[in-house]
């Protein structure tokens, strides 16, 4: 009757009164591992939304102080050079600090001066070009609807006396008291991180020891490097592109040909889109002064200025800096710009760069974070 019997097995007990080890659980296979990998991605994705709000709530601080590490991981090495000859400490501070006010200070400066010099010239020469256009649209055979100027100013005249202007206009004086505000908090920290920045960081990582503390101490490092590179490389670039595009401006005679090269070297601190965006109003300056000649004219010298920067200058100058694509840059611009509007759009790229650059530190000096270390060829 046992012929269909499973033999019985006896499982020899365990040495030393060791419990036997159990097999694979239910949340360590199957559906149960893909619950528990979906319930670790939810928690990640609730840390950086919540994050996320923070910084949006607090954007009067984090803006500042931001810039403030960036702008210090930038004049670093210049700080740590005057240190090493002798200057001291806090006399290097102060020559810092002073020095990249008076070039910030010296930029708008030089924009306010020639905009209110050449600012009349500037809209006769508007008002001819408008004229000039209207006439060359009368002469072609479609209908376009002719726009009555008088109508134009009164409905002006309707809005700046309206309570919508008068709101807007409170909201104004609000935006500008927050501008100074975070620009005075810049200035305070900027100051601090120069003259204490190792150590506010060491002190920030008193709670950290053993291999928790070389990490912290790399992470510092890159985020100073990556910061420091970023800024000194885009600087660089920018200042080759106003040069070419102001020379070209000059050349054609382009009123508000200096503020337009300002505005092409602040703009291309965004990249991608900052100095085609520029390019872009200079385009239009050209149109409305000097017709479209100038303005295809113009537009050929941002084209160029913009291909060579792109094939020779920005891969040797920013090659250590900023190592993303050009589609993560373009999904931190958008990320950036939606959060924080034009600031947002200006730091989203070094903020992206730094994360990145944390990543490939994360287990060492030159040893990336396991999931993103490269495992197998990957096809070009």
């Amino acid at each position: 009757m046992g012929l269909f019997r499973r033999p019985e097995t006896t499982s020899a007990p365990p040495a030393d009164g060791a419990r036997p080890t159990p097999g694979p659980g239910l949340w360590s296979r199957g559906f149960g591992l893909a619950a528990t990998r979906s319930l670790q991605t939810l928690s990640v994705l609730a840390l950086v939304a919540i994050g996320v709000l923070v910084i949006t709530q607090l954007s009067l601080v984090f803006i500042p102080v931001t810039i403030a590490l960036i702008l210090a991981s930038a004049i670093h090495p210049l700080v740590a050079f005057m240190r090493r000859r002798g200057v001291p400490s806090i006399l290097a501070t102060w020559i810092a600090l002073i020095g990249i006010l008076a070039i910030l200070g010296g930029i708008v400066w030089v924009i306010v001066l020639t905009v209110r010099s050449q600012w009349d010239d500037l809209i006769d020469s508007a008002t001819d070009g408008i004229t000039q256009v209207t006439a060359w649209l009368d002469t072609l055979p479609f209908d376009f609807a002719s726009f009555d100027l008088d109508e134009v100013w009164a409905g002006v005249g309707d809005f700046l006396t309206s309570a919508s202007f008068g709101r807007g206009a409170l909201a104004g004086v609000s935006a500008t008291a927050s501008f100074f505000t975070g620009l005075a908090l810049m200035i305070v920290v900027l100051f601090f991180f120069l003259k204490d920045g190792p150590r506010i960081w060491e002190f920030l990582l008193r709670p950290f020891a053993g291999t928790s503390y070389e990490r912290a101490r790399r992470i510092g490092d890159k985020t100073v490097d990556v910061f420091g590179g970023y800024i000194r490389g885009t600087s660089i670039v920018a200042a080759a592109d106003a040069l070419g595009i102001g020379i070209g401006l000059a050349i054609l005679q382009i009123p508000l040909a200096l503020p337009l090269a300002v505005i092409v070297f602040l703009t291309a601190f965004i990249p991608l889109v900052g100095a085609t965006a520029a390019g872009i109003l200079a385009a239009l300056v050209a149109l409305v002064t000097h017709g479209p000649v100038a303005a295809l004219i113009v537009v050929g010298i941002v084209v160029l200025v913009n291909q060579l920067e792109g094939n020779f200058l920005q891969p040797v100058v920013m090659a250590r800096s900023l190592k993303l694509h050009a589609l993560v840059i373009l999904l931190a611009l958008t990320t950036g710009t939606i959060l924080g509007g034009i600031v947002g759009a200006v730091l989203s790229v070094p903020i992206a760069a730094v994360a990145w650059g944390i990543i490939t530190v994360w287990d060492g000096p030159h040893t990336p974070a396991k999931p993103f270390r490269k495992k197998r060829p990957e096809t070009v």
